[in-house]
């Protein structure tokens, strides 16, 4: 027994070191492979860049459009009040007010006071700069005017979905707009170009009636500031306080007491449309009692 002591201390000497050995030796290695890691991440990939994008990426190449306020139930499309007393639309004009507060107060988006860069079709913005969104044209569509609510005339916001590095390929040959383009539209682009050929380079937008009489009962339609999204919003590149451009859409006497189905569509040669699936294009219902 007094012989077998010394190697039984000998063998727990031993242990104890290579435990020591393989701790020390495995601490160091994910030491090292983190210092690996954090050197990659830091120059290969920038977190700004999603890694899949467009065809790659869940989103696809061709954005959608999207329409505000929306309706308490995710489900439902319809924007439906009664009358003109507050209560009513209060609702909506809300939804508005927390929609746009980033608009005017832009300080509220990180970085947005000074990545800030005044766009337009010929001074597109400088790389890591965003374009100003200028709010001032919207009127009568602001909250000081309760977004017309009040009078019946609702204004509905549209903006086009985010698609990192997406560029809208414009309709800007006057010559060749598209048949199924409403003449009115037509129209507006070909006189707004004869004075400007930099203004054919905008994601044009239009919203009618779906159905013959949702079209009589719709009523005049107004876009604020213009009908449509100027390109030099795009690309999306994530940068610090950027904020899409939006169009007020100003419905100025819809009929009351009953449902319109309203379709806006956005129009650009890379937008697909196709109603059934909703690509290029957003339904709504509108009734004010």
């Amino acid at each position: 027994m007094a012989d077998g002591a010394p190697r039984s201390c000998q063998v727990e000497g031993n242990t104890a070191k290579i435990l020591v050995f393989y701790t020390i030796f495995y601490a160091a290695l994910i030491a090292l492979f983190s210092i690996c890691m954090v050197t990659f991440m830091q120059q290969f990939i920038n977190p700004r860049v999603p890694r899949l994008q467009q065809d790659y990426g869940l989103i696809g190449t061709s954005p959608g459009l999207g329409f505000r306020p929306l309706p308490e139930d995710v489900r439902s499309t319809l924007i439906y009040y009664k009358g003109t007393g507050y209560d009513s639309y209060k609702y909506w004009e809300n939804q508005l007010i927390d929609f746009l507060s980033v608009y005017k107060k832009k300080g509220q988006t990180a970085g947005a006071g000074q990545n800030i860069f005044n766009c337009d079709f010929r001074n597109p913005p400088p790389h890591g700069k965003v374009c100003d969104v200028d709010i001032r044209g919207w009127e009568p569509c602001i909250d000081e005017n309760h977004f017309s609510f009040h009078k019946s005339s609702p204004c509905i916001f549209l903006k086009l979905n985010k698609i990192y590095g997406w560029r809208p390929e414009f309709y800007n040959d006057t010559a060749n707009l598209p048949e199924a383009m409403p003449v009115d539209l037509q129209t507006h682009i070909r006189n707004i170009t004869a004075f400007n050929r930099d203004y054919a380079n905008m994601v044009w937008v239009s919203c009618h009636g779906e159905t013959p009489a949702d079209k009589e009962n719709i009523g005049p339609v107004r876009y604020l500031p213009y009908p449509g999204f100027p390109g030099y919003f795009y690309p999306y590149e994530n940068a610090e306080g950027y904020l899409s451009p939006l169009v007020a859409v100003h419905l100025e006497r819809p009929r009351t007491g009953i449902v319109i189905n309203i379709e806006c569509r956005a129009w650009a040669r890379n937008i697909k449309y196709d109603r059934r699936e909703r690509l290029g294009v957003v339904h709504f219902e509108l009734m004010i009692e």
